[in-house]
């Protein structure tokens, strides 16, 4: 299949294709594959929370293949440093010279494998450059590559060798999302292609200049003041229920608006309404909540909290053009 054979004249034609070829290698996970094109569209992050061997790093390198984005893979461990994550500067001798030797992150998406697994330090040395896509090192600043993703994977916290991400950390994230295990009838598929011999080749159907024209659409997406009321509300919600000790920060809604444009984007749509607004609310929002004891000894989770949010807060009526009833 020839690049861009895929309906590569619209932006959510083009998103959709690139959906589909990751499919391909990602069984039986529509919804998850979904919401990191999502969060890619949104020039964001994403989490991925799960065990090992559901196929998280199969879904990064799938997405970074259909889009033909420069990837680089690093394998955090306790003793990765946090130059290789920005990179140095060494000296040069034939030039008499430093040289900025790149480190990880200057590539299109970045694959961080178990980020949980290395120290703090090196953990922070990803704040700057997911907030800003630019490092700092010896006191000069470096652009990194556009577009700019960071996929991170990690293990749960009862697993030995890992530590807790801080909530300045994961208030990077745009998303955090968990694969879990695949149904049976997809496993079972999977076991036969091993069988046969045969991997399923990731076709590329777009490239860096059309995801950054997507993402330029994306930002064009016209939202109605009463949405951005609505987001807000949802937001201050969490900061007054009793069962939140930490609730969502302004960084929140601001993730929470970049996504439901895109999720509006890739329904074919120039205008959001709430749905499009609740719908990916739980992934954006849940991984930036803090529990309060009370709720954690009544069992409670973040999931919970904020679709009881959701059903509290009353959203505004918008038609099909986009504005209100």
């Amino acid at each position: 299949m020839e690049p861009y054979s895929v309906g590569w004249q619209t932006g959510p034609a083009v998103a959709r294709a690139v959906i589909d070829e990751v499919k391909k290698v990602i069984c039986g996970k529509d919804e998850i594959v979904e919401r990191v094109m999502i969060a890619i569209l949104a020039g964001g992050h994403v989490l991925l929370e799960d065990m090992p061997g559901v196929g998280k790093t199969t879904l990064a390198l799938a997405f970074s293949q259909a889009m033909q984005l420069k990837h680089k893979r690093i394998q955090f461990t306790p003793d990765v440093m946090p130059s290789d994550v920005t990179g140095y500067t060494i000296y040069q001798k034939q030039s008499e010279r430093f040289v900025f030797v790149p480190g990880a992150v200057m590539c299109n998406l970045l694959l961080a494998d178990e980020i949980n697994r290395t120290s703090s330090k090196t953990q922070a040395a990803l704040l700057q450059v997911m907030e800003e896509g630019c490092v700092t090192v010896e006191q000069k600043t470096y652009d990194c590559p556009s577009p700019f993703t960071v996929i991170a994977t990690q293990n749960p916290y009862g697993y030995a060798g890992t530590q807790l991400l801080p909530e300045s950390q994961l208030d990077r994230f745009l998303m955090r999302l968990s694969m879990g295990y695949p149904d049976e009838g997809s496993e079972v598929s999977m076991l036969r292609t091993k069988i046969a011999g045969y991997e399923p080749e990731v076709q590329p159907v777009a490239d860096e200049e059309r995801v950054k024209a997507m993402q330029a659409e994306v930002n064009a997406v016209f939202v109605h003041d009463d949405l951005l009321y609505y987001i807000t509300r949802l937001s201050a919600a969490t900061r007054h229920d009793p069962m939140i000790s930490l609730g969502a920060s302004p960084r929140g809604s601001i993730a929470l608006l970049r996504t439901a444009k895109a999720q509006a984007f890739l329904a074919g749509r120039n205008y959001v309404v709430p749905f499009d607004v609740t719908s990916v609310i739980e992934p954006v929002m849940c991984h930036r909540l803090v529990l309060s004891p009370k709720a954690k000894a009544a069992g409670i989770t973040e999931r919970e909290l904020v679709r009881r949010l959701c059903g509290a807060v009353v959203p505004p009526r918008i038609d099909h053009f986009g504005g209100t009833r």
